[in-house]
């Protein structure tokens, strides 16, 4: 493995959809945050011992799912003993509107980073904005400080657009890349 590992919650398979995307690309370990908002067994030494750390949440109102957070608080104890300081860290998150306020998320995965004295890698992947632009070309929503993606209310999450899925994938090459870049 690489020593990057995915912590994610997923209310419906999209967000999980997206976490496997991320770890296909960067050959990573995912740990899915259960609906009790709780990581399974092991899941705390896991994070402990991984050179990178990836968080995933959908956004919910404007914010992470409250499973997300109640990870994010429990990780209070790893801040205290400053377990994670110097870590490399990055995050996605999934919503089902274009805009959907995913940007607040991405802040608030970026800032528990920043709490754990973490070093946050960007997206670095420019968005396709341009009139030609279809639904399915990399970053299309246009993330900068991570990834954003979007699946419809009514879609399954086997219809996350192929698009944020390759952009995902991508994202997470680029996470390999810089971890391996720090040797």
């Amino acid at each position: 493995m690489s020593g990057i590992v995915i912590v994610y919650h997923s209310g419906y398979g999209h967000t999980q959809r997206v976490a496997q995307a991320v770890a296909e690309g960067a050959q990573a370990e995912l740990i899915a945050i259960d609906a009790d908002g709780n990581l399974p067994v092991g899941g705390w030494e896991v994070l402990a011992a991984a050179r990178a750390i990836v968080f995933g949440s959908p956004t919910y109102m404007g914010g992470p799912s409250w499973q997300f957070k109640k990870f994010a608080d429990a990780s209070s104890k790893v801040w205290f003993a400053q377990g994670w300081k110097d870590k490399l860290f990055a995050g996605f998150t999934n919503s089902a509107t274009m805009n959907g306020d995913k940007f607040a998320t991405l802040t608030y995965l970026w800032q528990l980073a920043m709490q754990h004295s973490g070093l946050w890698i960007s997206l670095g992947i420019k968005p396709t904005n341009d009139k030609a632009a279809t639904r399915h070309a990399p970053n299309y929503v246009g993330g900068y400080g991570g990834l954003l993606t979007t699946s419809p209310s009514d879609a399954s999450a086997a219809e996350v657009p192929q698009g944020d899925l390759d952009t995902a994938r991508a994202f997470g090459e680029r996470i390999a890349q810089v971890v391996a870049a720090r040797g």
